[in-house]
């Protein structure tokens, strides 16, 4: 990966340094990052004391049986009580855990003491529907409160959740819950969404028909529309929760008992259960939100726009943000209902000033134009953040100018489902910022950029991006199959863990993501990574997003294929194909230009803001369209099918 191609990454040359202000308020300094490299067992060992422990741990780190960990051995403690009780007994019942922004309008404001209310009377309902230690609960519900309060309901009672974002089907429901073989399913009638309510409880009816293992399924009345029932196994979350008992003591588990499965999809095979559990990943989700987000507790409002669904919900909505006893918005509608400026319009009414989406998210509202956050009063913010996918440049100065007013430093966060928690960002107050890069690794984490034999590369080199030493939030293993964890994370180099991402360093030795290893091209012989080319075709003006991928070629091995949205303020351009190629050609060079742009109304991503380009590839190869269950809207495939196809009629 040390072609032409990779020396050739566009990117912004402006470096941007902390604001002086924050910088001198900040939680923590840049000592820490030698602090960390002095002794990092010891380090997270300190960091470990920001939760409360039932008993005390005897152990950091017990790595004798790599590359399975325990962290923070013989340690026991409860998530939902770190995540509640504790803030509660230390007076702090009053302070707002949730602001519920409804897509109607309905609000909530959720108290500390209202939240332990509601999670203890959901702990004591799931007992009643037998659930017990060691139980898994699958979980499929909107962006409402009860989703937050069943996930630590469950961490509560010690029954490993698994949380399926409410836009799957029913088979990719019914697969994850026989995998982890859950014993009850927590859902909605529907939920809201663009306007409309979207039903759910049909999709698990269809799902459990497969899956007799589930004895009963927890009903949330949402929309209020009218859903088959099952006697005996349906019942409504209104009549069993609201009911139950606000007295309810949480359990002390080991701090390895499981917390979660989040279910994430391979390349090819059935969908991978990464098993997190409960003491480091605690520790980590809380140390790295109050460090990379610079929270504080008594003036901070939080806002992350990810669905709990996916791991970024789970990491900085629940565990991380409520250890910390942070204030937070839960947004359950999307950034476009009613209108184009409903998240800005909501940072405005709450004062919103930490702010974390992703950069798809960021490339639509580029797309709809500048004018719209214009109208409303983004002062608040003071720290902006970025996941799910390498930041652009063009997408990163947007963002800073247009959401940050010009100063707002950026945090670009790079971690995966994985990690469960962030492994290289900057952190606001200490590190200084280039657009399009992740920077540097997080205190205590480390990685490296190495070459194909495992070999450091040097600064300026590209290759392959590798965690060396054990972290504390580390997944566990792929749940039920131990072999499938070390050949997925830890064959290639069998002391580093490798998840398939490649990475540049610039001259500075900051890293740069570029995309995933089999998301690199070989045309004629050069490698290429998608990365940089979507990159210069948004930095065209009439680009708002893009997405490229290989696609056979008899003559070059593989061709460039790039699948392009423009935004609504683009003028018409004669040829817009040429023009982009053009740009690309200028920009990186002939060898990287697009056989061919297809300008299409949307691009195929999961609900985290992941484009699926396998799906584009099989569209670039004129294939039948593979596995399309885990978008966030599954019709965007006929859409591009479709127009592609009336673009080749309209040419012949």
């Amino acid at each position: 990966m040390n072609d032409l191609a990779l020396s050739n990454l566009a990117h912004e040359d402006r470096t941007f340094d902390p604001p002086g202000d924050l910088a001198a308020r900040a939680n923590v300094s840049a000592e820490v990052y030698a602090e960390a490299d002095a002794d990092p067992e010891a380090f997270w060992g300190r960091q470990a004391e920001r939760l409360d422990w039932g008993t005390p741990f005897t152990r950091v780190l017990d790595w004798s049986k790599a590359p399975f960990a325990k962290w923070f051995v013989g340690g026991r403690l409860n998530a939902a009580y770190n995540c509640v009780d504790r803030h509660v007994e230390n007076g702090l019942g009053d302070k707002v855990a949730l602001h519920f922004v409804g897509e109607p309008g309905d609000t909530r404001a959720i108290t500390y003491s209202q939240l332990k209310d509601e999670v203890s009377q959901a702990a004591n309902a799931l007992i009643d529907l037998g659930v017990k230690a060691g139980d898994r609960v699958a979980i499929y519900l909107p962006m409402i409160p009860e989703a937050v309060i069943a996930m630590l309901a469950c961490a509560r009672l010690g029954a490993p959740h698994t949380v399926v974002f409410g836009g799957f089907s029913a088979d990719a429901l019914s697969s994850r819950i026989l995998d982890c073989d859950a014993k009850v399913v927590i859902t909605a009638d529907g939920g809201y969404r663009r306007g409309k309510a979207s039903a759910l409880k049909p999709a698990v009816d269809e799902a459990l028909q497969a899956c007799p293992g589930v004895v009963s399924v927890l009903v949330v009345r949402r929309t209020g529309e009218d859903v088959a029932w099952t006697g005996g196994r349906d019942v409504w979350w209104h009549d069993v929760v609201t009911s139950a008992s606000t007295t309810h003591v949480p359990q002390l588990f080991d701090s390895e008992h499981p917390l979660y499965v989040m279910y994430t999809s391979g390349t090819t095979g059935a969908p991978k259960g990464i098993l997190h559990t409960t003491g480091g990943y605690l520790v980590q989700a809380a140390y790295t939100f109050w460090a990379t987000f610079d929270h504080k507790p008594d003036s901070d409002v939080y806002w992350c726009t990810a669905d709990v669904g996916w791991v970024t919900g789970h990491s900085y909505i629940v565990y991380g943000p409520l250890a910390e006893g942070a204030t937070q918005v839960l947004y359950e509608g999307t950034p476009d209902t009613p209108h184009k400026g409903r998240w800005w319009e909501i940072i405005a009414e709450y004062g919103v000033t930490l702010f974390y989406t992703a950069p798809t998210a960021i490339r639509t509202c580029m797309k709809w134009g500048e004018q719209i956050p214009a109208e409303h009063d983004l002062s608040s913010l003071r720290v902006l953040g970025s996941v799910g996918e390498s930041i652009n440049p063009e997408a990163y100065v947007w963002y800073r100018e247009n959401i940050g007013g010009g100063k707002t430093p950026i945090v670009d966060t790079w971690w995966q489902t994985e990690t469960g928690a962030h492994m290289i960002t900057p952190l606001p107050g200490v590190t200084s910022g280039k657009p399009g890069s992740a920077m540097t690794a997080f205190p205590g984490i480390s990685v490296e950029v190495v070459d194909d034999a495992g070999e450091p590369v040097g600064n300026g080199e590209g290759g392959y991006l590798v965690i060396t030493e054990p972290w504390p939030s580390m997944l566990r293993t792929i749940w039920g199959d131990d072999e499938r964890y070390k050949e997925t994370y830890w064959s290639r180099w069998p002391d580093y863990y490798f998840a398939g991402d490649g990475a540049k360093k610039d001259d500075d030795g900051a890293i740069w993501l570029l995309g995933r290893v089999d998301d690199v091209m070989n045309v004629s012989g050069h490698r290429l990574s998608t990365t940089e080319i979507e990159s210069a075709l948004v930095s065209h003006p009439s680009v708002a997003e893009a997405a490229v991928v290989g696609a056979a070629d008899d003559t070059t091995g593989q061709a460039v294929v790039a699948f392009v949205i423009l935004r609504e303020s683009a003028k018409d351009v004669e040829d817009v194909s040429a023009d982009l190629r053009a740009h690309v050609a200028k920009e990186i060079g002939p060898i990287a230009k697009p056989r061919q742009v297809m300008v299409v109304p949307e691009l195929p991503k999961t609900r985290s803001g992941k484009i699926m380009r396998r799906l584009l590839r099989d569209v670039a190869e004129n294939r039948e369209v593979g596995d399309a269950t885990t978008l966030a809207d599954s019709s965007v495939m006929a859409l591009i099918t479709a127009g592609i196809v009336d673009a080749k009629n309209d040419e012949d």
